[in-house]
């Protein structure tokens, strides 16, 4: 019988994904059509096979755990009071990682069984590579919230679940957890699930919102709503700024209520959006927020606000002083004194206030956004909007939409409002293709009409003209590309007005310099200091991480500094044993921390790390975001082991 009902799902399965539309039953939503179709072609799933969840080791599921300490004990509280509001009996509640392992699972003891049977265990992997179209995993993906009822899951030994689930996002807007409510009973209607979607939906902003207050909660934290009555509430936005003014996060409410994206707000003046001085702002401060007070919006509308953090005391007027030169500099957006790096971006500049395109190379993490900011900083567009996409970071399906945006309706799940793509959000001011080497083939054919045109036509709407400046930048040999077929080259050629290869933080000879502006960034007005033999010991590590390694370690040395002076023992273990580059380990820990510097791994082993790496490459098709998610490290840990194992795709 289960053999039939098996078989008989995998037909109704490949039946759809053959393209043979369904008027009714769950084939019917484009939405899990989709998720079939990347279930058989992407992961290269059996929708008849009747397998067991796969199952972290406990160890792995305890260090997951760990990383999400803070969010599994926010989420707590609200699990329980959300499986409360269900009535209990036949839901669990889910909490997983951004990799759809579950981490924590509140049901009742005496249904435990039930949804174990069912695969739902504490450390069960349930990505869509994995498990196919189902809550957790599809909601990674669509990064949106839903539901997956019964017959609508792709695998047939999953179809007697109903799973509704919503995602949880940090302040950066980076994925952060899924959670999920599911319902083994066999009773349960798609049209009921409407109230229960409401509640996780409802939950999971919760949590994004008592996370954001955590996070920030040593910074200044504005608070804000239409109604007076609704700050504090889950709908707020919330808006942190640093001591300078300077916005270091957004919730998607303050980005929905301020009419603008996450990239067009971070690293902006709070004054660029208010109407109202920073010392006037911070005159408003208290240690607690409470009541709330009127503010308005540039552009005239009226918000309500509190504001939370560290009370100023006033400063007495003085006289100017000079500025010392070294002042100027830690005041810049980025450090220069390479006399190389100095040459390239005064080339950069002249030609960009030209109109001339610019392609800039190098390694991950040797600073290609920070140098393309300067750039636009430096030229006359610095007022306008400077607006980055990374190709590679962004899947295949969404790339088109967030470049070119889409018109309300256009397709399921389309914004009744619409989107305005990355190209008509820089109008005026300057693009970032980041990683412009992954963007999809067909994608690019449309790009370069945009760049001959000037005219951005969004899905489902009429082509509408643009004045935007690109710069691209890649880590990878464009014309390898070109030559491989992956890469047009006319736009190869198009893009490339002048080229800029950015040394590498091991090549740099201002390293020096680079150091201290970077301490002298992260430390902001607290004193730190380094021991000369800690000092020598960071300019003689290789940063096979580069500038943005470098910074994440001078981070957490400053966060971890008690007496104002950083000493060679408090430097992570990778650092101060002076490992080479391609040591395969992948981001420093601090001292104190539970790592130990591995030895280099036995042949055998090294064979079968091999084997994995290539196997996770041929079933994510190199897609390098999804192979490094699949395999739970980082994009840069990811391409430091293909370099070790000389693993290169082949032309």
């Amino acid at each position: 019988m289960q053999n039939n009902h098996l078989s008989r799902h995998a037909r109704q399965v490949l039946t759809v994904t053959q393209g043979k539309a369904q008027m009714h039953g769950p084939g019917s939503d484009p939405s899990i059509a989709r998720s079939w179709l990347r279930c058989l072609e992407d992961y290269h799933l059996d929708p008849a096979q009747s397998m067991a969840p796969t199952v972290l080791e406990h160890g792995r599921v305890l260090e997951s755990r760990e990383r999400l300490q803070q969010v599994l004990q926010i989420a707590g509280n609200e699990m329980n009071s959300l499986h409360q509001q269900l009535s209990g009996a036949g839901h669990a509640v889910l909490l997983t990682d951004a990799r759809g392992v579950i981490l924590n699972c509140v049901t009742a003891p005496t249904e435990r069984r039930v949804f174990e049977r069912a695969g739902l265990w504490l450390g069960a992997d349930w990505s869509e590579a994995r498990e196919g179209t189902n809550g957790i995993g599809t909601c990674l993906v669509e990064r949106q919230a839903l539901t997956i009822h019964q017959d609508e899951h792709f695998r047939g030994r999953h179809t007697g679940l109903t799973c509704s689930a919503s995602p949880v996002f940090d302040p950066h807007g980076e994925l952060l957890a899924v959670l999920d409510v599911s319902s083994a009973r066999p009773d349960v209607s798609r049209q009921s699930q409407f109230h229960t979607m409401a509640l996780v939906n409802l939950s999971a902003k919760m949590i994004e919102s008592c996370y954001f207050l955590r996070y920030f909660e040593n910074q200044w934290l504005l608070r804000f709503h239409l109604q007076a009555e609704s700050v504090g509430l889950f709908s707020e936005g919330l808006l942190a700024f640093d001591g300078d003014g300077r916005i270091c996060a957004v919730n998607q409410s303050a980005l929905n209520l301020l009419g603008t994206i996450r990239g067009g707000a971070l690293g902006k003046p709070v004054e660029m959006f208010f109407d109202c001085a920073l010392d006037e702002l911070f005159s408003r401060t208290t240690t607690h927020a409470s009541a709330s007070w009127p503010l308005r919006t540039r552009d005239g509308r009226l918000l309500f606000a509190s504001l939370r953090g560290q009370v100023r005391q006033p400063v007495p007027p003085s006289l100017p002083t000079p500025v010392p030169a070294a002042k100027v500099e830690k005041a810049g957006s980025i450090c220069l004194l390479d006399p190389a790096l100095q040459n390239d971006f005064r080339r950069a500049v002249r030609v960009f206030e030209r109109d001339v395109p610019l392609l800039i190379n190098g390694e991950t993490g040797s600073g290609k956004e920070a140098f393309a900011k300067a750039v636009h900083q430096a030229s006359q567009r610095r007022d306008r909007a400077f607006v980055a996409l990374n190709c590679a970071s962004i899947p295949e399906s969404l790339i088109e939409s967030e470049l070119f945006g889409y018109r309300g309706g256009s397709f399921t799940g389309a914004r009744k409002e619409g989107m305005r793509g990355k190209l008509q959000q820089a109008d005026g001011g300057t693009l970032l293709l980041d990683e412009i080497g992954d963007m999809p083939l067909a994608l690019q054919t449309r790009l370069l009409r945009v760049l001959e045109d000037r005219m951005v036509v969004p899905i489902g709407g009429e082509p509408q003209a643009v004045n935007v400046r690109i710069i691209s930048a890649t880590h990878r040999n464009l014309l390898e590309r070109v030559e491989d077929g992956s890469f047009r080259e006319d736009l190869y050629y198009r893009l490339n007005g002048l080229e800029i290869e950015l040394p590498a933080l091991r090549e740099r000879s201002d390293k020096s310099q680079l150091l201290d502006f970077i301490l002298a960034e992260e430390a902001g007005e607290q004193s730190v200091t380094l021991e000369p033999s800690a000092r020598q010991a960071l300019l003689d590590f290789a940063w096979p991480g580069n500038v943005r390694q470098l910074r994440n370690v001078l981070r957490t040395l400053v966060a971890l500094c008690d007496d104002s002076t950083i000493s060679l023992r408090d430097l992570p273990n990778i650092v101060g044993a002076g490992l080479p580059r391609d040591s395969g380990l992948s981001d420093p820990t601090p001292r104190g921390a539970s790592r130990v510097v591995a030895p280099p791994l036995p042949p055998a082993l090294q064979e079968a790390e091999r084997s994995a790496l290539l196997a996770a490459l041929e079933q994510q098709r190199w897609h390098m975001t999804h192979v490094a998610a699949q395999l739970g490290v980082s994009r840069n840990t990811l391409y430091r082991k293909l370099r070790k194992h000389g693993i290169a795709r082949s032309l």
